[in-house]
């Protein structure tokens, strides 16, 4: 027989203040592990996303130079401002993205948002996989000639999930240490890219004309879609640094921790795929570089990125949808979330046409990203006026049982607004989507129970 709401609202609230190592839950977060400079150098090294790469082999012939890079940097203070504000309740009150969303979606509506940001997770999850996995193999084929691409992304998938069972006490550790090697390597590529493209490529990328219109600002949102994700479940990591940081600084914390490696990636994409025509990394980076030592190295890196990006963005999201949704321990949900990357077949993801596949992905989820992150600031500092009864939120019978039709409405409409402007579709969502619900919250008298 299974367990009553109640009860497995209290086994939900049982371990709170336990942080023994992948002993993660759904509870409001008493023992915090990452200080001011972990915190930055965790979101530094879980944000070298070959997806930024391709983003930027999106916008070639479309942008110049300084367009290309002012569009990285604009959307990256962008997704700064948005981490603050919407990881403001995680931080105050230690509760992770599933159990902020049932003030606005209510138990049931929360598969909504859990499932929107579940799905982009699995699929760069096993995109940033098979990268990793296909830059280990050439580092095999070069130096011993064992060439099996099939066995290193197999191996390299089940090496995440193993350091994946670990949680926050193994990312906060893994990401720390990795983040000087990402930095050097991340410079030491974009040099390479220069030196052995830079003729070629500085009379067309300075002096083309470029677009400071639409196709820039939809520029802008490309780069900021790779991370609209993140923007909507920021509070599964804002609950882990510790308290004593004001919203300013956490902007300027989350800003500058992304801005580098986004904006190396963004344009050596931009820049080889230029020259080259190629969008896949693994090939670039072999045509660039001529000192095998180096090459390797290079590689090495390319892999090592997808482990501290994918255990940080791509594993963490969904294994607490899954924690959420089927009472599952954190251990057993991040084992399943790596076996559901096997299943995104992300070799496809790779073909010389996967930039602007991938740029089209980006557009259609973020048009279903945007609404809900709207919902949730509004919720949080409109409707609630950054005051959550936590009680009420982990009582399934409470006021928040069922489904908030308001949140799905206003979610509906922001959708529509963002597909009908798919080029900037999150931009787009935003205000219809937080007015229509502010208006629904306020004046519809079936959500009134949701606005206690």
């Amino acid at each position: 027989m299974s367990a009553s709401p109640s009860a497995l609202a209290s086994e939900e609230r049982s371990d709170a203040g336990s942080k023994a190592l992948g002993a993660e839950s759904l509870a409001p977060q008493q023992t915090r592990i990452m200080g001011r400079g972990s915190y930055f150098l965790a979101w530094f090294g879980g944000c070298v996303s070959i997806g930024t790469f391709a983003m930027g082999s999106s916008v070639v012939g479309t942008l110049n130079l300084l367009q290309a890079t002012l569009a990285i940097a604009i959307g990256c203070f962008v997704i700064g401002i948005a981490l603050a504000i919407n990881g403001a309740a995680g931080y105050k009150y230690g509760i992770p993205f599933m159990v902020q969303a049932r003030s606005a979606f209510g138990f049931t509506g929360t598969r909504l948002p859990g499932l929107v940001r579940a799905v982009p997770a699995v699929v760069w999850y096993g995109f940033q996989s098979w990268i990793g996995a296909g830059a280990l193999n050439m580092v095999s084929a070069t130096l011993f000639g064992f060439d099996n691409l099939i066995f290193y992304f197999i191996t390299f998938q089940f090496l995440q999930i193993g350091l994946s069972v670990m949680g926050f006490q193994g990312i906060k550790w893994l990401e720390n240490i990795g983040s000087a090697f990402i930095l050097a390597s991340l410079v030491y590529m974009f040099y390479a890219t220069v030196q052995r493209y830079g003729d070629e490529l500085s009379a067309s990328l300075l002096t083309m004309e470029g677009s400071w219109g639409m196709p820039f600002w939809g520029a802008t949102m490309l780069f900021l879609g790779i991370y609209s994700t993140m923007m909507l479940n920021v509070s599964d990591y804002s609950r882990e640094h510790k308290k004593g940081t004001a919203q300013s600084l956490l902007t300027t914390i989350y800003a500058m921790s992304i801005l580098p490696c986004t904006l190396f990636m963004g344009l050596i994409g931009y820049m080889v795929s230029q020259a080259t025509g190629t969008a896949d990394p693994i090939q670039v980076f072999a045509n660039a570089v001529d000192n095998t030592p180096l090459l390797m190295t290079t590689l090495l890196f390319i892999a090592f990125a997808q482990v501290t990006t994918n255990v940080l963005n791509n594993v963490v999201p969904p294994t607490y949808v899954l924690m959420d949704v089927f009472k599952i321990k954190f251990s057993v949900a991040t084992v399943i979330v790596g076996l559901l990357a096997f299943a995104t077949f992300p070799w496809k993801l790779v073909q010389p046409g996967s930039a602007a596949g991938l740029q089209l992905f980006v557009q259609t989820y973020s048009a279903f990203l945007g609404p809900i992150f709207a919902i949730l600031v509004v919720d949080y500092y409109v409707i609630r006026r950054r005051t959550l009864d936590i009680d009420k939120l982990y009582d399934a019978n409470g006021p928040y049982q069922g489904v908030n039709l308001a949140a799905f409405i206003a979610t509906a409409i922001g959708i529509v607004a963002a597909l009908s402007f798919s080029a900037i579709s999150w931009y787009a969502s935003l205000i219809p989507a937080g007015v229509t619900y502010y208006l629904l919250m306020k004046y519809w008298a079936p959500c009134q129970r949701f606005s206690q």
